[in-house]
């Protein structure tokens, strides 16, 4: 593995243009739960049954519920070894793009600023009435929080199964993931689109893509550099010593 280190270090600091993505691993080195995992699961509802639009329709106050939960317990996290090792990479790299599949801020909370949140941020929270978002860190929302502006129902600002996300923010992903010469694929399963395919158009586009995770995903054969192990002890190796 040290090789395959050594070799990624070294096309980064030949690279003027990088792009990283990140997925649910990063932020469970935090001990923040995952969708998907054993800890998938609150009061006997899958978490996938209530980050619906449809389930916010039926009972928006569950839905509060279960999401001002996951603000008190994202609360008392903290960034890890891997969120500052890609902020410092960012002051590294003229140009640098972090997307990230993750709503809990923990990029934002260890410094990293040209970010791209596909997800959305579970401390925004969007108006349904009439659009506006607003940015608060309260633990506990309410089970009906309403909008400051028009008193329209509030709901959390992140992006729901079964909607789209917003073309702004997916243009410029592609659009860092086109230019980009070096692209980190990082703690994700690499099986939720359209993120899943962003390590195709910088492929497409001429990168070397490398892939940092516990496991192999459906991705790794497109990789050329894959190195398997925690993000938080391997991505501070690719920074450390860098000057």
């Amino acid at each position: 593995m040290e090789t395959s280190i050594n070799s990624l270090k070294k096309a980064l600091k030949n690279a003027d243009r990088v792009a990283v993505l990140t997925g649910a691993g990063v932020s469970a080195e935090s001990g923040v739960p995952t969708f998907r995992g054993a800890d998938g699961l609150w009061k006997n509802y899958r978490a996938t049954d209530l980050a619906t639009p449809e389930a916010f329709a039926r009972n928006p106050e569950l839905v509060w519920e279960f999401y001002n939960w996951r603000r008190e317990l994202i609360g008392q996290k903290t960034c890890n070894p891997a969120h500052r090792a890609l902020a410092e990479l960012e002051r590294l790299i003229p140009d640098f793009t972090l997307i990230t599949q993750n709503v809990d801020g923990l990029h934002l909370l260890a410094g990293s600023r040209h970010l791209l949140e596909i997800h959305g941020n579970i401390w925004r929270a969007r108006c349904t009435r009439c659009g506006r978002e607003t940015l608060d860190r309260a633990p506990d929302m309410g089970n009906r929080p309403t909008c400051a502006a028009c008193c329209g129902l509030l709901r959390p600002g992140v992006v729901w199964f079964g909607e789209s996300l917003d073309p702004e923010i997916l243009r410029q992903a592609l659009e860092a993931a086109e230019r980009c010469r070096v692209m980190l694929v990082v703690g994700t399963s690499s099986v939720v689109q359209p993120a899943a395919s962003l390590a195709y158009t910088a492929k497409s586009g001429g990168a070397l893509l490398a892939e940092i995770n516990l496991a192999r995903t459906p991705n790794s054969d497109l990789m050329d550099i894959v190195l398997m192990g925690k993000a938080g002890e391997i991505l501070p190796e690719l920074v450390d010593g860098w000057t």
